[in-house]
């Protein structure tokens, strides 16, 4: 076991062990991986992020399976489909306070997909009529898990971006470059945050992102972000736990968003806008 398996089944074990004696499993097991894996992160800052990730998971089978005896194999199964229902979902609100964070003092949040929903049906949302029936439809079939909203100086708040939040795309990134492509063809600022990039290695999946190619001309998103600095090129950018670069494009298309929305076409880049 190395250091940073080390260091993870510590602090997963301290942070559940303290969460579990007041709150639901699923919330304690949830939160000790979103604390675990940003814990680890700043312990470990050269580390490459999907390594961090499986060691999260394998903190979390540990917890989860417990000591070797007949039942092992069906009490690990469980361990695993409890990982992926908590995992995802930790990342999302990982990605929200970390993203939200960075945007706090630029009139801009990144909302959960529950959270945009309770915006619609308050009627906060100041967006076109089109614009709402459009979201509500997104909602509904859940396919971004995150939201971007901006804060003009008189109040008013519109939705104007679709974030997809993924560990790894590389089973379903066909399904999530449509949506994509239909947000950015609505007008919106699409976008997908990724924490393990390994699958960019391979040339089919840089090119559904920056397109250019016969199989997919166009690009899929007006940015990916990445956890890791050896993938970068194109509309592909690394991002850390500052969000440094995701802000600087985020308030960039923010602002295009609100003057000169009717050229939001999925051409435009937050670099070279």
């Amino acid at each position: 076991m190395n250091d940073i398996q080390k260091y993870c089944g510590k602090i997963y074990g301290k942070t559940y062990s303290e969460l579990v004696m007041i709150e639901p499993e699923t919330y304690a097991q949830k939160e000790a991986i979103r604390e675990t894996l940003i814990e680890t992160m700043k312990k470990f800052p050269d580390a490459d992020a999907a390594d961090i990730w499986h060691a999260v998971y394998s903190a979390h089978v540990h917890r989860k399976s417990g000591i070797i005896d007949t039942d092992t194999i069906a009490r690990v199964i469980s361990a695993d489909q409890s990982w992926k229902k908590s995992s995802g979902h930790a990342f999302e609100e990982m990605i929200k306070s970390l993203a939200s964070s960075a945007l706090k003092d630029d009139g801009i949040e990144i909302v959960l997909q529950r959270d945009l929903n309770m915006m619609i049906k308050a009627g906060e949302l100041s967006n076109e009529p089109r614009d709402i029936s459009w979201l509500k439809e997104q909602v509904r079939s859940g396919v971004f898990d995150l939201y971007a909203v901006v804060s003009r100086d008189d109040g008013r708040k519109f939705c104007y971006g679709c974030i997809q939040s993924k560990t790894s795309i590389r089973d379903r990134v066909t399904r999530d470059r449509e949506p994509s492509l239909q947000a950015m063809r609505s007008f919106f600022w699409s976008v997908i945050i990724v924490l393990d990039g390994d699958f960019l290695r391979l040339p089919k999946f840089i090119a559904m992102v920056n397109g250019g190619t016969t199989e997919y001309p166009n690009n899929g998103w007006h940015g990916l972000y990445v956890f890791s600095e050896k993938f970068s090129g194109g509309r592909i950018y690394p991002v850390n736990l500052d969000f440094g670069v995701f802000r600087e494009h985020a308030l960039t298309a923010a602002n295009y968003w609100l003057s000169q929305r009717q050229w939001f076409n999925e051409a435009w880049r937050a670099d070279i806008s």
